[in-house]
Parts: structure tokens; C-alpha cells; sequence
């Protein structure tokens, strides 16, 4: 049973539990090395009771095996990979800071919208790392892409040092259309699928662009695009992708950048955008023009305020609050 201070491979020490899915568990860690040498990173170890389930171990290699070649740095890294007591692991760099999902919820708590600027400095780092894992090649130069498959706000994570990162990569492959209703799916994740998902269609760059565009929608309205009470009435609204205006809950997002997002959520493929690099060079073009630039700094002292107030309770002192451009905007109505 794994607990705080145990000890995987002899040098990878657990500390406390970072998350927790059907499959695995990930926990913040430390390297040990010679000379005193350490570092922080993630475990993500398969659970005891899907080890011996060979799709599931199936899809955790591979996890290992395609993140090991997804090197960018919107994209978590990929440290090692082993096998102990039966059970593999994978080491990724750690990320000091919170996931957009628990961003989004503290937003919630305090009654708060995150202002659009941020959304628009996180969407465009998140199509960074989808435009490298889309357009990964092979050893030989031939083109052998990586879709996401689970773009969802638990999978972008949010560092104090502002800088942005997809995560799970690979796993959400286990998860096909014949398991999506059942109840041990996490509530909520089929909210995120492109229409043409749920009619069991292969994936494309298109499917990861729209499930960044319901991730914005989410960010920007403060609730889910796709709600209901149960797995099937989730997936059947997600399959009609009917998309209500950006505008109705978010009157102060511009209307251009609500076009963006109402774009990446068409409901045929070859109405959204061609590729994350498409996406991301119009959102880009259009901070822009409005003379936005939400650097990596302001996305890492808005982070840093909100990891104050999950840790201690309390908005941090005025000192450390963001200016004019902070995450805690407008309150809602």
C-alpha cells in the first residue's frame, strides 16, 4: 500500500497524494540522489486493483512510451518509467502551482469570473503543446501525430512560474465509446467530447480544438457548457453540440475572442479551425489588436493568488495581488 514515505525504485520518495482517477493515482514526490542531490516531481503510479488488467496496463505504456517523445514545454516531461511490486509508475516533472479545474472552482467560491484576457493567455500556451504533440514525426520524418483525446481542465495545469501545461496524454485512449456512459467514467468528462466523437469517429486535430473550445467556454461562463445529472444525459447534449453564445453569461468578453471560442465548438469539423496553430495565431492577432499582452508573469502572480487562498483560506495581502488584470474580476450579478 503506498503512503507518504515510501520509497519506489529506492530514490523517488512520496509525500502527499496530487490526484486521484479510476486507473492511477499521482503523488507529489522527491528524487533522491547521491550527494544529498533532490528534486520535486510526480509519481503517477497504476492502482493496485487495474494492474492486472491488461488494457489498462496496455494504455499506461503507451502513456509512458508517446509523452517520452513529446518534448515541449507546454507539454509535461516525462523524467523515467518502471515497474515495482507488479505495478508500473511514470516520473514527470512536478508542477508547482494548481490545474485550471481547481482554478475555475476557487474562481466559483468566490463568486468570481476569471477575466477573459487569462483565459485567452492560457488557451494560447494550451494550443501550443497541441500544436507539438499534433504535429509530432517519427523517427524517419514521417508524420505521426498524438491527439489528446481528454482536453479538459483537470488536464491544463497552471504553474506560479506562469507557465502552462497539457497533461495525461495517452491514458484517455482506454476510455472508447462502449465505456463512455458507464458510471465509473468520472461525471462530467464526456462533456468535453466533439459530436462526431460520440458516433465513435477517429480522432483528429479538430476533436482536440473542440474540447479546448468547451474547456474556454467553461473558463469564461463559470460553469459547464454540458451539464446534466448523469453520464447519458451528458453525452447526449455533448452529441447535439448545441453551443449557446459566450456572449449570454460573459458580456464583457469581446466579441471577437467570443467568436474564437463559438468557432472551435462548431458542430461539423470543417467549420472549425485547421489546426492549434491557426487557433492560436487568431487568438494571438487579436490580444494584439486590443493591445492585451497577458505575459507569463501576470499569469503566475494570478496563479500564485489562488493557490494563497487554497492553501491559507484567505486572499493573500494586497502586496501580492495582481493589478488591474488580477483572476478575481468582475463579481457576478
Amino acid at each position: 500500500m503506498d503512503a507518504p514515505g515510501t520509497r519506489i525504485a529506492g530514490k523517488y520518495e512520496l509525500v502527499e497524494v496530487a490526484g486521484s482517477g479510476g486507473m492511477a493515482t499521482v503523488w507529489r514526490a522527491v528524487q533522491h540522489g547521491s550527494a544529498g542531490f533532490q528534486r520535486p516531481v510526480a509519481i503517477k503510479r497504476i492502482k493496485e486493483h487495474v494492474a492486472q488488467e491488461s488494457s489498462f496496463v496496455r494504455m499506461f505504456v503507451e502513456e509512458a512510451r508517446v509523452c517520452a517523445q513529446l518534448v515541449h514545454p507546454n507539454i509535461v516531461q516525462v523524467h523515467d518509467f518502471g515497474d515495482e511490486g507488479g505495478r508500473y509508475f511514470l516520473v514527470m516533472e512536478w508542477i508547482d502551482g494548481l490545474s485550471l479545474a481547481q482554478f475555475l472552482q476557487i474562481a466559483d467560491e468566490l463568486d468570481t469570473f476569471a477575466v477573459w484576457p487569462l483565459v485567452a493567455a492560457v488557451a494560447i500556451e494550451a494550443l501550443r503543446g497541441l500544436e507539438a504533440a499534433h504535429d509530432r514525426v517519427d523517427e524517419e520524418g514521417n508524420p505521426a501525430p498524438v491527439f489528446h483525446r481528454d482536453v479538459t481542465p483537470h488536464n491544463i495545469l497552471l504553474g506560479k512560474n506562469g507557465l502552462v501545461k497539457l497533461t495525461d496524454f495517452g491514458l484517455a485512449r482506454a476510455m472508447d465509446r462502449a465505456r463512455i456512459t458507464e458510471p465509473n467514467v468520472i461525471k462530467g468528462k464526456v462533456g468535453y467530447l466533439a459530436p462526431e466523437m460520440t458516433k465513435a469517429r477517429q480522432p483528429t486535430a479538430q476533436t482536440d480544438i473542440y474540447a479546448l473550445g468547451v474547456v474556454l467556454w467553461q473558463a469564461l461562463a463559470g460553469a459547464p457548457l454540458f451539464g446534466g445529472h448523469d453520464n447519458i444525459e451528458i453525452f447526449r447534449k455533448a452529441s447535439r453540440g448545441e453551443v449557446p453564445p459566450v456572449a449570454e453569461p460573459r458580456p464583457d468578453v469581446p466579441q471577437r475572442f467570443a467568436n474564437i471560442v463559438e468557432r472551435a465548438l462548431a458542430r461539423d469539423p470543417v467549420d472549425r479551425f485547421e489546426s492549434a496553430q491557426q487557433m492560436r495565431r487568431v487568438i494571438a492577432n487579436m490580444l494584439w489588436d486590443r493591445d492585451v499582452r497577458p505575459e507569463a508573469a501576470f499569469l503566475g502572480r494570478c496563479v500564485t493568488q489562488v493557490c494563497h487562498y487554497r492553501d491559507h483560506g484567505t486572499m493573500p495581502p494586497p502586496s501580492y495581488r495582481p493589478g488591474s488584470r488580477g483572476p478575481g474580476p468582475q463579481g457576478r450579478a
